[in-house]
C-alpha cells in the first residue's frame, strides 16, 4: 500500500472548455447563457462564469515568475509586506512615545503627519529619538513646499546618528498633482519641476528612499473603479517621469524615486489582479525610458537578466490602504470584515505596504482599541493564515490570471487615451478625471438606491435596533492649503445618505412604527414580511413583524393598538386583488398603507387609490425619505 501513488490526473481527466460549455447550456434548459451566467463588470468588460487550462494559452502572465521582469507575480521572492500605521504628529514627544509603543506590537511602517509650520531639526530628532531607522519604515507626510527641507534635516539626522543611508526605506509624500485633485489648487507643470528636482537630488543621499507619491487611492476613496484608479494611476506615474527626466534627471533615478499609494476595494478577486496588472504595466512603461543601471555596488542587474535597461528601476513600489468608501457608521464591526477581506486582497497581490483603516474611521478619532484591532488584522495574517509564506499564491488560477490580463487591457487603453489627450496633468487642469470619477460615484450612489450593489448593514440587513447616541465625532480639515479653480475631488463614504435618512429617523421626535400585516399563502407572506422588514428597517424604523392573521380585520385592528404609522400588506400576488382592497379600505387613511410586492393587478389596485408599493425594483433610499417626508420627519 506505502508504493501505491495517488494519480489524480488520471482519475480526474481533463475537461476541455466546450464540454464544460455543453454541460452547462444543457442545464439552463434554453435560458441565454450570456445574459444568465457571464458577468459584465462595472469596468467594462466581460467575465465568464467558468475558466479553465485554455483560457491560459494566450497568456502572458502565468509564464512569468517572483522578482523577474515584468513582475506580475511580484517583485519580491517572498511575500512580506509592511504593516503601517499612521501618526497624527501634534507634539513630537507624544508622538515618538506612540510610535516606539506600537512598534512593539508588530508594526514595523510609521507614517508621521507633519504640519508644515512645525517642521525644524529639532522636531525630527524629537520625533525619532529612540527609533531605530534602519529596522523600520519611515514615511513623512508634509505639504509638498518643505519637501526638500525635511529630506535635507533627515539626510543631516541619519548622518549624524551614524546609519548607513543606503540602507534606510521610507518615503516622503511630495505630489502635487494630489493636491490640484484635493484641493482644487492651481499650479502648472513648471511649479512641480521647481520643487520636485532639488527634492529628488536632495533624495539621493537616501536611496531606497521614495519621495514623489502617486495617491491613486483618492480615486477609489471618491469613487472610481478598479481600472480608473489603476489606468489613472499610471498616468499619473508618467507624469511625474515625464516631469523629472525632462529636466535631465536621469530615468532609473526618476523611476526609483516614485512610490504609488493605492485604495483597496471590497471586490475581492479584482483587487488581487489590479496589483499584480499594476506591476507589470508599469514595468513595460518604465522599459520604454531605458534607465540605466545606476544600483550601485557592483550591481550587473541588466547583464545577469539579459535586458539593455534596468530592471530594478522598473520595479513598482506598492502602499496600499483599506477603503474608507465603504466604511459605514452603523454596523460598525462590518467595518472589520471589510477591511479583513480588503487585507486580504493587497496581501495575496503582493504589496510592499499596507495600512488598515481602523473599523471606527467613519465616525470618530480611532482610540487605542480600534487600532489595535487594525494591527492586528494583518498580523493574523502573517502569524496565523501564513500569507508571507507564499509569493503570489494566486499565480496559475484559470480565473485570476484572466482577471489580471482584461484589467490590464482596459487600463492600458485608459492610460492611452489619457496620454493622447495631453497627458495627467493636462486631464486634471481640465477637470477631466475629476468628470469621469465624480460620474461613477454618481452611478455606484443609484446604484446603491437600488440595491444593485449591496453595502451590508445600510441597504441590506440593516441593524433595526441600533442607534448612534454620541459616537458619532466632528472630523475636521486641518489641511490650510489654498484653495483653487480647478475641479476636485472628495474622498467620501458610499453610506452618507443612507445614513443621513437613518439619522433624521433617530432625531425624529417619534419613531415611526411599521408593522407587517401577513395573511394568505405562508411562504410568500413570510418571504414578503422578511423583504419589508430590511426595506424599512433601512430608515431606522420601528419593525413589527407577526407570524400571520385569519382575517384583514384581525390585522388593521392589531396594527392599531401597536400604535403602527405604517401598515404593510404580506402576501401572495394571487391574493392582493382581493385582500389589498379590503385592508385599504379598513386603514382609511388613518394609517400609511403598503403593499409589498409588484403584483399583476397593480394597476387595478392603484386605480382603488393604493399609491405604495415596495418591491426589488424600487429605489430604496428614494422611497424611504418619501416616507420620512410624509411623516413629518
Amino acid at each position: 500500500m506505502s508504493e501505491k501513488k495517488l494519480n489524480l490526473l488520471a482519475d480526474f481527466p481533463a475537461v476541455t472548455a466546450e464540454q464544460w460549455l455543453e454541460q452547462i447550456t444543457k442545464d439552463l434548459k434554453g435560458a441565454d447563457f450570456a445574459k444568465k451566467l457571464v458577468w459584465r463588470t462595472n469596468e467594462g468588460f466581460a467575465v465568464q462564469p467558468f475558466y479553465c487550462g485554455e483560457n491560459l494559452e494566450n497568456l502572458k502572465t502565468d509564464k512569468l515568475s517572483p522578482a523577474v521582469f515584468p513582475y506580475a507575480q511580484g517583485t519580491k521572492t517572498d511575500n512580506e509586506w509592511l504593516v503601517r500605521q499612521d501618526i497624527d504628529v501634534e507634539c513630537p514627544v507624544e508622538a515618538n512615545k506612540k510610535a516606539l509603543d506600537i512598534l512593539n506590537k508588530g508594526v514595523n511602517s510609521l507614517g508621521f503627519k507633519i504640519h508644515k509650520d512645525a517642521l525644524s531639526a529639532k522636531f525630527i530628532e524629537d520625533l525619532l529619538s529612540g527609533i531605530q531607522a534602519d529596522a523600520v519604515e519611515l514615511n513623512f507626510i508634509i505639504c509638498g513646499t518643505r519637501a526638500k527641507e525635511l529630506t535635507k534635516i533627515l539626510v543631516d539626522y541619519f548622518t549624524t546618528n551614524k546609519y548607513d543611508l543606503t540602507s534606510l526605506e521610507g518615503s516622503i509624500n511630495f505630489d502635487s498633482i494630489y493636491k490640484m485633485l484635493l484641493k482644487g489648487k492651481n499650479i502648472s507643470v513648471q511649479d512641480i519641476e521647481t520643487l520636485i528636482v532639488p527634492l529628488v537630488k536632495e533624495a539621493k543621499n537616501l536611496p531606497l528612499y521614495r519621495v514623489v507619491n502617486v495617491h491613486a487611492g483618492i480615486l477609489a476613496n471618491a469613487g472610481g473603479y478598479t481600472v480608473q484608479e489603476l489606468g489613472y494611476a499610471l498616468a499619473w506615474g508618467v507624469q511625474y517621469l515625464d516631469i523629472m527626466t525632462n529636466a535631465g534627471v536621469d530615468a532609473a533615478t526618476a523611476a526609483k524615486a516614485i512610490k504609488f499609494n493605492f485604495g483597496v476595494g471590497g471586490n475581492y478577486f479584482m483587487e488581487i489582479a489590479k496589483f499584480r496588472a499594476a506591476r507589470w504595466l508599469w514595468a513595460k512603461i518604465v522599459e520604454a525610458y531605458k534607465p540605466q543601471c545606476n544600483c550601485g555596488d557592483g550591481c550587473n542587474c541588466m547583464a545577469e537578466n539579459g535586458l539593455d535597461f534596468c530592471p530594478c528601476a522598473a520595479k513598482m513600489h506598492i502602499h496600499a490602504e483599506t477603503s474608507f468608501y465603504n466604511m459605514t457608521i452603523f454596523d460598525a464591526n462590518a467595518n472589520m470584515l471589510r477591511t479583513q477581506t480588503e487585507a486580504m486582497s493587497a496581501t495575496l497581490g503582493g504589496v510592499n505596504s499596507l495600512r488598515v483603516l481602523p473599523y471606527d474611521v467613519a465616525y470618530k478619532h480611532s482610540d487605542e482599541f480600534s487600532e489595535r484591532i487594525a494591527r492586528n488584522q494583518q498580523l493574523l495574517l502573517k502569524e496565523e493564515s501564513h500569507f508571507d509564506k507564499v509569493t503570489d499564491a494566486s499565480a496559475g488560477s484559470y480565473y485570476i490570471e484572466n482577471l489580471t490580463n482584461m484589467i490590464a487591457q482596459a487600463a492600458w487603453k485608459l492610460f492611452l487615451e489619457t496620454e493622447e489627450n495631453g497627458g495627467f496633468f493636462a486631464a486634471v487642469e481640465s477637470g477631466k478625471v475629476q468628470q469621469d470619477i465624480n460620474a461613477t460615484a454618481e452611478n455606484r450612489l443609484k446604484a446603491l438606491a437600488n440595491r444593485k450593489e449591496i453595502l451590508l448593514g445600510t441597504n441590506q440587513y440593516p441593524n433595526f435596533t441600533e442607534v448612534t447616541g454620541d459616537k458619532i465625532e466632528e472630523n475636521a480639515e486641518n489641511c490650510a492649503c489654498s484653495s483653487g479653480t480647478i475641479p476636485t475631488l472628495k474622498p467620501t463614504r458610499e453610506a452618507i445618505a443612507f445614513e443621513q435618512l437613518r439619522l433624521a429617523t433617530e432625531k425624529a421626535a417619534k419613531r415611526p412604527k411599521v408593522f407587517m400585516l401577513t395573511i394568505g399563502n405562508l411562504a410568500m407572506r413570510l418571504a414578503r414580511a422578511q423583504f419589508s422588514s430590511n426595506f424599512f428597517g433601512c430608515a431606522g424604523y420601528e419593525i413589527i413583524d407577526n407570524i400571520g392573521f385569519e382575517t384583514v380585520a384581525a390585522g388593521v385592528e392589531a396594527a392599531r393598538k401597536a400604535n403602527a404609522d405604517i401598515i404593510v400588506l404580506c402576501s401572495s400576488d394571487d391574493e392582493y386583488a382581493e385582500l389589498a382592497p379590503q385592508a385599504f379600505e379598513l386603514v382609511k387613511g388613518k394609517e400609511i398603507f403598503v403593499v409589498a410586492g409588484a403584483p399583476a393587478c397593480t394597476d387595478d389596485l392603484k386605480a382603488q387609490g393604493i399609491e405604495y408599493f415596495v418591491n426589488v425594483k424600487s429605489n430604496v433610499l428614494e422611497t424611504l425619505n418619501g416616507f420620512n417626508s410624509k411623516l413629518g420627519i
